[in-house]
């Protein structure tokens, strides 16, 4: 478990998001896997996903994102001192993603790196940019989460219908005042490693005729197990940060959860005490796009006045590996 403490206080500036004009509904996936639409939307929430064109890579969606994220911050990419992109879907396994984003912004002064956390690699990005504001060593951070899911997906299965492409960015700065993170928590459990997982492709199961041939380059997942984590650490996890920060379940404004299925967090908020109606989503638009799913349905949040100033917002997610974890912020 790895717990945030900040010398400065630092809060989000700017938010940003983006993704791409293809919708594809549950409908169409009917006639290449064996889904059900009435099925996915009851028990997942997802009517459609956006999917990204052949010619299109993270590197896009997530330079689109971060070009929304510094207007909507007042901010130039010049003035950036950091650049982490959260993401499960790089470009290339080498070099990373994130200097390409950084060439393109013009972020001339800023160190450029990508994380994986897969679902939760956000979460674990925007701890690690707030720890480099808040100790002074970065004045300006620009996180983004971005995935094209649909590079990994083998659409004759129907598991096919989780996941959908896109991108979202925030800009961090220190704050003087009493806003920003109040605290943040990240956790692992490397037993869950095999519950999700894209098993070749890497120095375990280099890339091979027949690793392509059998399909090893595609995500696979036991959903039971991802239900079942899922409904136990998402609370836990909040309750951690709830607790830590000196305030109680009541005053939790708007949850911005990560988003792997409509009963999971449904499960979650009976489990942990909070309203479904504080827990925002936008799974039935977007489906779950990994890293980047807290981002785009903060900035969906905050681009609609949803959130006030004073507001305790919390984020959570659990990712492959496992990985979860959670933070609270006053807005």
């Amino acid at each position: 478990m790895a717990q945030q403490s900040l010398v400065r206080r630092v809060k989000i500036i700017g938010t940003g998001s983006y993704v791409p004009e293809r919708v594809v509904t549950n409908k169409e996936l009917e006639e290449l896997a064996s889904t059900n639409d009435s099925w996915v939307q009851e028990n997942l929430g997802i009517q459609e996903r956006r999917i990204a064109p052949t010619d299109c890579a993270t590197s896009d969606l997530a330079f689109a994102a971060a070009e929304r994220a510094l207007q909507s911050a007042g901010v130039q990419a010049d003035e950036l001192d950091m650049i982490i992109l959260a993401t499960a879907t790089p470009d290339r396994i080498a070099p990373a993603t994130a200097p390409k984003v950084q060439a393109r912004l013009g972020a001339v002064r800023a160190a450029a790196f990508d994380i994986n956390a897969v679902c939760s690699g956000f979460l674990y990005g925007l701890t690690i940019g707030a720890q480099f504001v808040g100790t002074g060593m970065s004045k300006k951070a620009l996180v983004i989460g971005a995935d094209t899911f649909s590079r990994i997906i083998d659409w004759r299965r129907r598991d096919c219908v989780f996941f959908g492409d896109g991108a979202g960015a925030v800009v961090l700065s220190d704050t003087p005042d009493d806003t920003g993170f109040l605290c943040s928590r990240l956790y692992s459990d490397g037993n869950g490693y095999e519950s999700f997982t894209v098993p070749a492709g890497g120095s375990e199961m280099p890339p091979t005729q027949q690793t392509v041939s059998e399909g090893l380059h595609f995500f696979r997942m036991n959903g039971r197990s991802v239900f079942e984590t899922a409904v136990k650490v998402i609370p836990e996890a909040l309750l951690h940060v709830i607790n830590s920060s000196g305030v109680s379940i009541n005053d939790i404004k708007h949850v911005i959860p990560h988003q792997p299925s409509i009963n999971i967090l449904k499960e979650s908020a009976k489990r942990i005490g909070i309203p479904f109606s504080k827990f925002h989503t936008n799974m039935d638009r977007y489906a779950n796009t990994s890293s980047a799913t807290i981002p785009l349905l903060l900035d969906e949040v905050n681009s609609k006045g949803c959130i006030e100033q004073g507001d305790l917002v919390a984020f959570v997610a659990v990712g492959a590996g496992w990985t979860w974890g959670a933070s609270l912020l006053r807005w």
